[in-house]
């Protein structure tokens, strides 16, 4: 309490300039006194307008006054400061980096508690004081401590910019309307202010109406997680049930059976909760986005409100649909009916009955697909970037354009030894795995090129096992200059249609839709295949004959 009385006692003989105690104190006719120097500092910035005036009451004087030390004053002071009193504030008080310094302050600077949007000056809790006392000042809009004054000064006029034009979108001072943009739409800032403020509130209450229908839809997928795992685990169950009644034989088909509908159920949850979570970003990122708009709404400074609001983002479109659609499937039940069935045949048929087991637990798919893009727009929207696995290159295969490129040579390169390299085909797969849905475009010139996607653990050299399509476990469109062949398991089947030096490749592996399409001026279907895959794919090419060349087209 001493201390507090101290501090209280000292604040008397301070200065309102520096806030430190007088030095050299001098009482100027109004009857404040100031440190001598602090008092002609202030006044020695007034020179040129010939007005002298009080820092506090802010009263008026010419000429400028002659200052005499007040010696009674001094000895006051110095008696204060043999006492060991301080005028120092607490370290709070101070202006940090982070802090809008007052302008008034001289030395260690306060921290500004308002700015005046008018004088275009921050002031500490002293300082400001006459802005609450001196009825002239009181008519100045005080706002939040801003570092941002000098943007309301025109950078061509030095002066307050208060009027907005609309023509350039750009505040701008009354003395801009008379020269560059005289002739123009011009309104005040508050004005305009008043119209975008409407226009923020309408985006606000649109981010509201978004969030409400996403939370809906949060909601529901939340169901959707719950209703699989019951379907999910009611199947599980029955399942059990029936395969408990059956021989050995049956109880491992039980086994597996478990294992594909629990592979699925996660499989689906797992969806389901992927596009939960992206739709409570989505919202987070909303609800960001309405605090920056309701920030900014606040902003009690028009201009700074105008210089911000151009350069708030649009309002992006959501990634995904008002709604959410979902599959009218009975989940996992239909899997029961189909497991139930083995009990009532023999072995035998028990071998063909199995594909519909499985081909059963895998259609149970909840959110509804996409259907394939009809325009080369749509397809661009599931472009993929390709570049070619250098360790997978036939050693007379020659790589360039960063990988994108392939060209049969007669020389053989010098690749290093490499498990996954082919020795016996002139092939090459991508170093990316193909998930989802994916497309790209292989542009291939002179003779040939077996344009393909293959799973990884096909065969690398020792026999035709090796090659696109001659296996189960590739797929290939065979382009040559006068036709194209589809190959699939040694089964070739030949395709009509224009032959064209750019094929289109499109992939929904979810989906088991692999489609190839000539590319020119339209998209021409070529040959689509309907099927199921069982693992990531990736892309791969084979030149026919030496010199032949073919690249992955670079679409983004």
């Amino acid at each position: 309490m001493a201390q507090q009385g101290s501090h209280m006692e000292s604040a008397k003989y301070s200065c309102s300039i520096c806030l430190d105690l007088l030095k050299d104190p001098v009482t100027i006719p109004c009857g404040h006194s100031y440190c001598m120097n602090c008092i002609k500092d202030h006044w020695d910035g007034d020179d040129e307008r010939r007005i002298h005036s009080c820092p506090q009451c802010r009263e008026t004087f010419i000429p400028r006054p002659v200052l005499k030390k007040n010696i009674m004053l001094a000895e006051l002071v110095e008696d204060l400061k043999k006492t060991g009193l301080q005028a120092a504030p607490a370290d709070h008080c101070y202006a940090g980096p982070e802090d809008v310094a007052c302008d008034v302050c001289t030395g260690r600077k306060m921290k500004a508690v308002k700015s005046c949007l008018v004088c275009l000056v921050s002031y500490c809790e002293n300082h400001v004081q006459p802005h609450y006392e001196v009825p002239t000042l009181q008519k100045h809009q005080l706002g939040d401590p801003s570092k941002k004054l000098q943007d309301n000064i025109c950078p061509h006029h030095e002066e307050v910019m208060r009027i907005f034009c609309r023509t350039d979108q750009q505040c701008i001072c009354y003395l801009c309307t008379m020269d560059e943009h005289k002739g123009h739409e011009t309104v005040p800032a508050a004005a305009e202010r008043a119209e975008k403020q409407k226009k923020l509130q309408e985006s606000r209450q649109q981010i509201h109406q978004r969030i409400q229908v996403q939370e809906e839809d949060v909601k529901l997928l939340q169901q959707e997680v719950e209703a699989i795992n019951v379907s999910a685990d009611k199947a599980v169950e029955d399942s059990e049930k029936i395969f408990t009644e059956l021989i050995h034989l049956l109880q491992e088909r039980s086994s597996e059976v478990k294992q594909q509908i629990r592979s699925q159920q996660e499989t689906e949850v797992s969806r389901v909760k992927d596009v939960r979570k992206k739709l409570e970003q989505e919202i987070t990122e909303l609800k960001r986005k309405d605090a920056e708009l309701e920030q900014l709404s606040h902003t009690e400074d028009h201009t700074q409100f105008l210089l911000n609001y151009p350069s708030l983002p649009a309002l992006r479109e959501s990634t995904h649909s008002s709604s959410i659609n979902i599959r009218p499937l009975r989940h996992f039940e239909d899997v029961t009916a189909a497991v139930s069935e083995i009990t009532y045949l023999m072995e035998d048929v028990l071998k063909d009955t199995w594909t519909n087991i499985s081909l059963t637990i895998t259609e149970v798919d909840v959110l509804l697909s996409e259907p394939e893009p009809k325009t080369r727009d749509g397809f661009l929207k599931y472009s993929q970037e390709i570049t070619l696995d250098p360790n997978t290159a036939n050693r007379f295969l020659l790589l360039s354009e960063a990988n994108r490129k392939v060209t049969a040579m007669k020389e053989e390169q010098s690749y290093p030894d490499h498990p996954d390299r082919f020795t016996d085909s002139f092939q090459v797969l991508s170093k990316e795995s193909l998930t989802g849905r994916c497309y790209w475009e292989v542009e291939w010139r002179e003779g040939g090129v077996n344009v393909a996607v293959s799973y990884q653990n096909i065969g690398r050299g020792g026999s035709n096992e090796c090659l696109f399509g001659v296996n189960d476990k590739s797929w290939s469109f065979s382009c040559d200059t006068d036709s194209y062949t589809f190959l699939h398991n040694n089964i070739e089947t030949p395709v009509p249609g224009p032959v064209s030096s750019r094929i289109g490749v499109y992939l929904d592996h979810r989906a088991g839709i692999l489609s190839f399409y000539s590319v020119s001026e339209t998209m021409t279907l070529l040959h689509r295949v309907q099927t199921r895959f069982t693992q990531p794919l990736y892309a791969g090419v084979g030149p026919f004959f030496n010199g032949d060349s073919t690249e992955f087209v670079k679409l983004k």
